[in-house]
Formats: C-alpha cells, sequence, structure tokens
C-alpha cells in the first residue's frame, strides 16, 4: 500500500509541475501578457513599413498617397501575412516571443499548424473590418446614403436607409463582440483577438516548457528608471531655465555696464524688445533697464512664479508701462 501510494504521488507531481513529453503544446498556457505583447510587436511593424513605405513619396506632390491609404496599408498587411504567418504559422510578433499558431480544430493531442483556409480566414478577419470602417463613409457616399445625399426616396429610399441602418448594426455588434471577446481573453487567457476564436487559432510555444523569465536585474533596472524619470517631471517645471541661463551668461561674459558705452546704448534698448527684437508695442518694463512687449513679458513669465528679466536676470516686482517724456520741438 506504500508503495502505491508514493507511486501516485509521484504521478501528481509531475502532472501538476508540467507536462509530459507527449503532452503537447496546449499543457503549457501561454500569458496574457506574451499574447498581447506579439499584438503590440505585429502593429508597430505595420506601421514601420508603412512609413518606410510613405517616405518613398516625400518628395512627391503631398497628399499623393491619401485617396489610396486604406488600400495600401491592406495591401501591405497581406504582404506581411504572406511572407510570415502564411509560412510559418507564426507573425514577426509570436517569433519574437517564442509563440505560434495551433489549430484548435484538431483532436489529437500534438501540436498542429493552421490550414491554408484559417490562415486566410484569420487574415481577412483582420484586415476586413479595418478597410470597411474606413472606407464605410466613402461607399455610402458613391451609394448615395449619406444624410447630405440620400438620393431618390421615391425609388429606393427604404432600401438604402435599410442598407445604412445595417452597416451601422453591424459595426456596433462587431466592436461589442470584440468587447466581450477581450474580457473572456482575460478570464481564460486564450483569443485576444475576435478574428482568432473565429478561425480557431490559438497562440502556443514554439518550444517545449518555454517560461517568460523576468529577472530580478530587469525589474530593478524598470523601477529605477521610472522612478527617475517621473522625478524629473517634478523637477523641471520648478526650475527657471531663463533665469539660469542669464546668469551663467552674466558670470562667463561679463555684466553688462551702465556707464560710458552701456550708457550710451541705453537710449537704444528703449526701441526693440528684448525678446522679439521690434519695436515695442505696449512698451513695459520690470524694474530693470531692458523694454519689452506687453505680450512678449506675459507669455514669458506666465509659467514662472516669479518674474525676472529674461535678458540680464535681474529680480522684478510688477509689470509697469514705460514711461517716457516726449519734448515736441516747433520747426520754422
Amino acid at each position: 500500500m506504500a508503495g502505491l501510494e508514493s507511486e501516485n504521488n509521484q504521478k501528481r507531481s509531475a502532472g501538476s509541475y508540467g507536462p509530459g513529453p507527449d503532452a503537447g503544446p496546449r499543457m503549457t498556457p501561454v500569458l496574457r501578457i506574451s499574447q498581447l505583447d506579439a499584438l503590440e510587436l505585429d502593429s508597430a511593424l505595420e506601421q514601420l513599413v508603412w512609413n518606410q513605405f510613405s517616405q518613398c513619396f516625400q518628395n512627391c506632390r503631398p497628399g499623393l498617397l491619401t485617396p489610396l491609404e486604406p488600400e495600401l496599408r491592406a495591401v501591405l498587411h497581406l504582404l506581411l501575412w504572406r511572407f510570415t504567418l502564411y509560412s510559418s504559422s507564426a507573425t514577426v510578433g509570436q517569433s519574437l516571443l517564442s509563440l505560434r499558431y495551433h489549430s484548435t480544430g484538431s483532436s489529437s493531442p500534438g501540436y498542429k499548424p493552421l490550414s491554408p483556409g484559417q490562415k486566410l480566414g484569420l487574415a481577412m478577419l483582420t484586415v476586413g473590418p479595418r478597410w470597411l470602417q474606413e472606407r464605410s463613409h466613402g461607399l455610402l457616399s458613391r451609394l448615395g446614403l449619406t444624410p447630405l445625399g440620400l438620393g431618390s426616396e421615391r425609388d429606393g429610399g427604404v432600401l438604402q436607409q435599410g442598407l445604412r441602418n445595417a452597416l451601422t448594426v453591424v459595426s456596433s455588434v462587431g466592436k461589442f463582440a470584440s468587447l466581450i471577446n477581450f474580457l473572456v481573453f482575460l478570464r481564460n487567457g486564450r483569443h485576444p483577438v475576435l478574428a482568432e476564436r473565429i478561425v480557431g487559432a490559438q497562440a502556443v510555444f514554439s518550444k517545449p516548457n518555454v517560461v517568460r523569465d523576468v529577472t530580478d536585474q530587469y525589474m530593478n533596472r524598470e523601477l529605477l528608471w521610472h522612478g527617475f524619470a517621473e522625478f524629473l517631471i517634478f523637477l523641471l517645471p520648478l526650475i527657471n531655465t531663463r533665469k539660469l541661463k542669464a546668469t551663467l551668461s552674466s558670470v562667463v561674459f561679463g555684466g553688462e555696464s551702465v556707464d560710458g558705452e552701456g550708457a550710451k546704448k541705453g537710449q537704444d534698448l528703449l526701441k526693440e524688445c528684448g525678446l522679439c527684437g521690434e519695436w515695442p508695442t505696449m512698451p513695459h518694463t520690470v524694474g530693470c533697464r531692458h523694454v519689452f512687449c506687453y505680450y512678449c513679458i506675459e507669455s514669458h513669465s506666465i509659467a514662472g512664479a516669479f518674474r525676472t528679466c529674461p535678458k540680464c536676470g535681474a529680480e522684478a516686482g510688477h509689470l509697469e508701462p514705460l514711461k517716457m517724456e516726449v519734448e515736441m520741438i516747433d520747426r520754422p
């Protein structure tokens, strides 16, 4: 009896710690974060290819690709599908994470790749709704189904309105079904995308007993950089960079003299704004001898708690309009 109990305990422990050599890839569940990361990597790759493709036409007329952008994106997606998913049953993102698609309709315990029909259905269900959503307004305009052009209501107004309502209902049902599918995915960890559930494609590990290992060193580095970034976001708005720049300039290059040539230039300072360099509009001063446009100095100091001169860095009080004495001379 003791020998039988020890043997049963060994079998239960072996089954709980990992699958047997013939158990197949479905015995090792894939983490939800790995499946979502694969989708993000695929989306980033598609956007990268589109950016490279659009740069080929950057010297052409602006807006050249805009009328055909939905179709071009669909073609690029199908090209990526042909050389990745169709040939190896795995997308680029899945390959980077050691994943691949497995056909859930198979009754055998081992791995079974997707059939060509499943791969084609997965591509159509991914590209088709996206293209239809981007082109729905154009299609309705050509058919005369937009609110500004309903066409002839006497001939086929009922049919046109019914088709328009059907497209709206189908779009709403599709989005609601995607939401329900994602909630189910969060529950059981399978099929993050509705298209995968429809065609029967499930992400499994391409290598047996592959576990996503996140080391403590990686987590510590991420936490360190995240805390440092939050500290910079909190600290940078508190630093008056213009005052710091003016202080460093005065220390390195020396302060401006107020006598001699500096006094001669004092009159020239009244003729231009210290920020925009133009003739001062509604000239104001902050207490020093520099003059600024009212809107220039207000927009400069609106983010700072203390007003300082952006030219010399001097502490200033309230913003005051410039007072000038104008002498009128009568010419004979």
